[in-house]
């Protein structure tokens, strides 16, 4: 064996316990005992699973969460990179919620979701740029046109929404909504099973993306109210 290749780091196996946040912290140890920095490729997907003793789904959800942190990104046919520096320190902030009612677990998100999101709104439509706002109108148009051929457009709605959360230029609003929908992705997407959730609010975000392009303010917190507001009626209407 190669002396360089002695030196290298070692992605050591995990015992079979709380693996997801287990690989977390064992690639935030790699990145900073690798010395990786921005712009450097991480180890590929399935090199990870056999280093680490752990199925595809534990790598991509320990990935995820540093999407949602925006360190890492994933490039289609290249792989992952790293985006910004990774330490121990790396930000993990678990959440936790009794999910078994869930239309109480439900409105208990909505509400720290309004006021995050409404803050969100409003920052986007201070700090967006041109180029942000080309993002997020492309999101919007990929979400209407998919809404209109099936009706729904769960994935594309997110893409939307993380857009605006991105032209806030304040990383903790992706990381925090981010977070809270991982913790509750058992029911986030469809809640009570009903792809027609909040189906009401569709129209609502081209005027939302509206108020974010004239930089009106008060405007995009109203109308990110507005599709909170029939989120909140459809989760007290579709759980009775």
């Amino acid at each position: 064996m190669k002396a360089n290749d002695r030196d290298r780091p070692v992605i050591r196996p995990l015992p079979a316990i709380d693996r997801a946040r287990q690989v977390t912290e064992a690639l935030a140890h790699y990145v900073e005992d690798a010395r990786l920095q921005a712009g450097d490729r991480l180890p590929a997907e399935r090199e990870l699973m056999a280093a680490l003793a752990v199925g595809r789904s534990t790598i991509r959800e320990a990935i995820r969460h540093f999407q949602a942190l925006g360190v890492i990104e994933t490039r289609k046919g290249s792989g992952t990179y790293l985006l910004k520096p990774v330490s121990r320190d790396t930000v993990h902030m678990p959440l936790s919620l009794d999910t078994t009612h869930q239309r109480d677990a439900l409105l208990q998100t909505l509400e720290v979701r309004r006021g995050i999101e409404c803050e969100a709104g409003m920052v986007a439509a201070r700090r967006r740029t041109a180029r942000d706002l080309a993002i997020i109108e492309e999101k919007l148009d990929e979400m209407e046109r998919v809404h209109i051929a099936k009706g729904t457009s769960g994935p594309e709605d997110l893409a939307f929404h993380l857009a605006v959360y991105d032209a806030t230029h304040n990383p903790l609003f992706r990381q925090l909504l981010e977070q809270m929908r991982e913790a509750f992705e058992r029911f986030w997407s469809h809640p009570f099973d009903r792809q027609d959730f909040a189906r009401r609010s569709f129209p609502f975000h081209r005027t939302l993306f509206n108020a974010i392009a004239a930089q009106d303010t008060e405007a995009a917190r109203r109308e990110t109210l507005k599709i909170l507001d029939v989120v909140e009626e459809d989760i007290k209407e579709m759980s009775r």
